[in-house]
């Protein structure tokens, strides 16, 4: 078999190498440091730069400030375009997602630098929030997205979302035969149980984990307090395998929930930066 050019084969070591680098990573944190430059400069030529009768984004530095972050407001809004197209020519998506995570944080100095630290109940403002507003969201996203996927592989343990339901409903039947020669009391208790609806949960007990209202943790602390018979510890024992199957795919849907609430904010509130942002520019020329 022929061998492969030491040209190509390079290349292809190459690319092995990048696809595994992290985007905040890529090609030697080379956006971090332009982001961190970026910043210095702007905070430097603020006390460089002699603005009378004080720093506001109307005076001619307020200008610059606020046309580089327009620019950059429309440019870090266009990666979802980006992520549409199949192509490594000219920028990478790595590259693109890694300039998108610096230079979007390093908005939040550009940006509050352009107000002169001057705020107030107006549009003006208004903008500025909503574009913090994006900023600690997206950072937000980036640390669930770094942590998060390992505990929802971890706490699967192999299983998919289909094969914990499955394991559920088993549990289920077994209980359903083990329960009847209970006495009453704790039969219905059983059935209250088993008639709750797993995945009809409020946003924040999802988000949260916390189910104070959980009919088979209630079942498990009365057979606690129940007589120990044969048929009751069969029970006991069924509700807690139970609990525990509930408990793994809370903690499923808990980490699905935080991996993607940030979505529910960070894109809406991008458009409303966007409406913001040329109400504050039409109202600034309209003054001017």
């Amino acid at each position: 078999m022929a061998s492969m050019p030491k040209a190509n084969f390079a290349f292809h070591e190459r690319r092995r190498d990048t696809d595994h680098e992290s985007f905040l990573a890529h090609k030697s944190f080379r956006w971090l440091k332009i982001a961190l430059a970026v910043s210095l400069i702007v905070v430097l030529s603020y006390f460089l730069v002699d603005v009378e009768p004080r720093h506001n984004g109307g005076s001619w530095y307020g200008y610059t400030l606020g046309t580089i972050g327009v620019l950059l407001i429309l440019w870090l809004s266009l990666l979802g375009i980006r992520k549409r197209k199949m192509t490594e020519k000219y920028f990478s998506l790595k590259g693109w997602t890694s300039a998108h995570v610096y230079l979007g944080i390093a908005l939040s100095v550009i940006g509050t630098w352009h107000t002169g630290f001057q705020l107030g109940w107006n549009v003006h403002t208004l903008a500025w929030a909503l574009m913090m507003l994006v900023i600690v969201s997206g950072v937000y996203g980036i640390v669930v997205y770094s942590v998060l996927p390992r505990s929802l592989s971890n706490n699967r343990r192999e299983m998919t979302r289909e094969q914990m339901v499955e394991g559920l409903e088993a549990l289920d039947r077994q209980l359903e035969t083990a329960a009847q020669p209970l006495d009453r009391d704790l039969t219905d208790k059983v059935i209250v149980a088993l008639g709750q609806d797993v995945f009809k949960a409020g946003f924040i007990a999802r988000l949260t984990g916390k189910y104070p209202r959980c009919a088979t943790r209630k079942a498990v602390r009365a057979f606690d307090t129940a007589g120990q018979s044969e048929a009751e510890e069969k029970v006991r024992s069924l509700l807690a395998r139970r609990q525990a199957q509930l408990e793994q795919i809370r903690r499923h849907m808990r980490y699905k929930a935080l991996l993607e609430v940030w979505l529910f904010i960070h894109i809406p509130a991008t458009i409303l930066l966007i409406a913001a942002l040329s109400a504050h520019v039409v109202s600034v020329f309209y003054y001017w």
